[in-house]
């Protein structure tokens, strides 16, 4: 229960926290928000369930909200509060802004740290032997390419850095983008970056390590968050029966969660690197000395020579079929090979052919010896090191290739782990696929992912997490937690409590929402022609203009037939990076002068310009998308398999979200006004264009 003391320490740092800040208002739905989240986390409605989903519009404060109604509660009774966020954006707001500024006003005494994965760092070894390595051929780095003096210099400057206490160690915080071939030399990796051996004791991924155990909040994103579950909680972050998670942009958890459990090997790709496996094995054993190195190396190399004959089955087999899983496209003028769905292959139902079956099998037991093996040489390198019998010189390369191998075989036994694995009849199959990949030389690529995700989530995390919180602007759909609820693996009365929480705004007054009277449906062919006589006048009723499109092309034809034809200056995105055309456009509007952008569907989430910033908002098309990834494909087959309707339990729930996300654009402040014009009449002429206009704040209808 929620004792008086903490309630108490709660009213007092919000009181504090108001008379630290400018023009503040005590907001009752965050207040509201704040009891809901502490009562929530204490037990007070559910002992054993202590979970709560909101969605809190925009202007209600929620960061402010989640960090006080969980972090007293968390200090008094020694649990850590993990932040977890999808954007970059949000982790920088709240460890940069929020978080210092509640910690010094509130009264509240933690300490919080940005978490990040361990290739966000550089390998203090690693960079010494990349600056030393003309000096010193012994130091057993090598370049992936020829490094320029560019390239030589940087790594100075990075050394020098760090050596020097003037850089943290993360690429985040060099000023500069760092080339990814360069940052993958340099980068920490867990295999041969190891706090037990001296040279790597006071490497930047240890120091942040070591001071996160410190820190009563720590900041993460949902990727690592995810990362440390499959791992079985407790390995990167704290143990979730230790943790109040708040999961923040949480209507993205679903998608980042199938994307960690898919896996992807392409085949010619996999019979290279496994020669290579064997090559490394033979190292190995005469790198090691000791007679215990034998017997793994050589099972490791009969094991690798078994799995390279079952793959080359696997091989000849789709070579052998390609004109039953591909049907060739080349363009008309001959002068390339077309990326398109044909290059793609979908098992039906997820069913794969029997003996390609009994092939994942035997391959997923071959790789798994391969695997144990592999561990067991890696294991007895280590100790060669710490007893002295290898010098680090020589050892550190092995490792780290050591390292890779054992994370690709990894990657190798999941793959084929889920093309063996029958589908449970019960549940929704495994969507699995190929893909020809057309590079150098051709491959095939093999994937499986699963379509639902909530039993992950369920089993790893609600079920043995202290408490949690998801929020987020966009949670409803269709004004129903229905939608989301079965996408995360919640069940209907299973004690999580539920809340919306309206924005403040005045959206009768401050916002007036138009359906432009068009003749042609966006399906229809003279469409994109009649946008580019229809915008026009529609940019002209203000100054600050954002208009977003549901398709590339589409923009591109409209704003080059604008500039030509209406002389109009317009920012597209593509053409500059988002940074420069936010930047631009602000210089603009404070210069007193229109402007217009074009954006896609990554401008309709995130975007913030508030006030003079923002005052026309046009949405061409509602946001539908095509199931064109083979994972939602086989979604919506196997819905459509149990007698459902894919367009009306997915498209347009997922439409309904998208479009509260795009609309709210507008306003971002109490003080903001403008208009919302879409130019899409499914939305008066359709039966579910009704319940997506519900689903929309209330604006000012004409």
């Amino acid at each position: 229960m929620l004792t008086d003391k903490i309630k108490q320490i709660i009213r007092t740092a919000y009181k504090t926290i108001g008379e630290n800040l400018t023009n503040f208002n005590p907001r009752k739905q965050q207040t509201f928000l704040i009891a809901e989240i502490a009562k929530t986390l204490a037990g007070d409605y559910d002992k054993s369930r202590k979970i709560i989903t909101i969605e809190a519009g925009t202007g209600t404060g929620k960061s402010l909200a989640y960090s006080l109604g969980a972090i007293p509660l968390a200090l008094s009774r020694q649990k850590t509060v993990c932040i977890s966020t999808a954007t970059v954006a949000l982790q920088e707001q709240l460890v940069d802004k929020d978080l210092p500024f509640l910690k010094e006003h509130s009264g509240l005494n933690f300490n919080f740290s940005l978490v990040k994965g361990r290739q966000r760092y550089v390998c203090q070894q690693k960079l010494a032997a990349a600056v030393s390595q003309h000096d010193n051929p012994q130091a057993g780095f090598t370049f992936a390419q020829k490094p320029s003096a560019m390239d030589i210099k940087l790594l100075s400057n990075l050394h020098n850095a760090l050596k020097n206490n003037q850089w943290q160690g993360d690429i985040d915080s060099w000023a500069d983008p760092i080339p990814h071939y360069i940052w993958q030399q340099i980068q920490s990796d867990k295999h041969s970056c190891l706090k037990t051996l001296a040279e790597h004791a006071h490497c930047p991924f240890h120091k942040a390590r070591e001071a996160m155990v410190t820190c009563e909040v720590l900041v993460i994103n949902h990727s690592l968050l995810l990362a440390d579950l499959e791992l079985g909680g407790g390995r990167i972050l704290p143990a979730p029966e230790d943790v109040f998670y708040i999961i923040d942009e949480a209507h993205h958890l679903p998608k980042v969660t199938r994307d960690h459990s898919s896996a992807s090997v392409t085949l010619k790709g996999s019979l290279d690197w496994l020669e290579k496996l064997k090559e490394l094995s033979a190292k190995l054993s005469k790198l090691i000395k000791s007679q215990s190195v034998i017997s793994p190396s050589i099972k490791l190399s009969d094991d690798c020579q078994d799995l390279i004959g079952e793959l080359n089955k696997v091989v000849s087999f789709i070579d052998n079929n390609q004109a039953l899983y591909f049907a060739e496209q080349v363009d008309k003028h001959n002068r390339f090979a077309r990326e398109d769905d044909n290059s793609i292959y979908r098992f039906e139902n997820g069913i794969i052919p029997k003996n390609l079956k009994n092939w994942a099998e035997d391959l997923t037991e071959l790789s798994k010896k391969c695997l144990t093996q592999s561990n067991k040489l890696y294991n007895l390198l280590m100790e060669s090191v710490k007893d002295g019998d290898v010098q680090m010189y020589l050892a550190e390369p092995a490792l780290a290739e050591c390292g890779f191998m054992i994370q690709r075989l990894e990657n190798f036994h999941a793959l084929w782990a889920m093309y063996a694995v029958s589908d449970n009849e019960k549940g929704a199959p495994m969507a699995r696929w190929m893909e020809k990949i057309s590079s150098k030389r051709q491959d095939i690529l093999l994937s499986a992912s699963p379509i639902e995700v909530g039993f992950t989530l369920e089993d790893n995390l609600w079920s043995k997490c202290e408490g949690a919180v998801l929020c987020s602007a966009t949670i409803l759909a269709l004004n129903s937690f229905d939608h989301f609820r079965r996408q995360v693996g919640l069940q209907t009365n299973d004690g999580t409590q539920y809340q919306k929480v309206d924005s403040p705004f005045d959206y009768q007054n401050n916002a007036k929402l138009l359906v432009h009277p068009m003749q042609n449906e966006p399906s229809a062919h003279e469409f994109t022609d009649e946008l580019i006589k229809e915008l026009p006048a529609i940019i002209k009723q203000d100054k600050a203009t954002l208009v977003l499109f549901s398709s590339y092309w589409q923009m591109e034809q409209v704003a080059k037939s604008l500039r030509e034809d209406h002389k109009l200056s317009i920012q597209v995105q593509g053409e500059q990076s988002r940074q420069h055309i936010i930047e631009q456009h602000k210089k603009l509007c404070d210069d007193d002068k229109d402007s217009i952008i074009f954006g896609t569907q990554s401008f309709s989430e995130g975007l913030d310009l508030p006030g003079k910033y923002l005052t026309n908002l046009i949405i061409t098309k509602l946001p539908f998308s095509v199931p064109t990834s083979p994972v939602e494909q086989a979604q919506a087959e196997y819905i459509t398999t149990k007698g459902g309707n894919p367009f009306m339990s997915i498209s347009v729930p997922e439409t309904s979200k998208k479009l509260v996300q795009a609309t709210g654009r507008l306003l971002r402040n109490e003080q903001d006004t403008g208009t919302i014009t879409i130019m899409d009449t499914r939305l008066v002429s359709k039966r579910y264009g009704k319940d997506l206009l519900n689903s929309l704040p209330p604006y000012r209808r004409s």
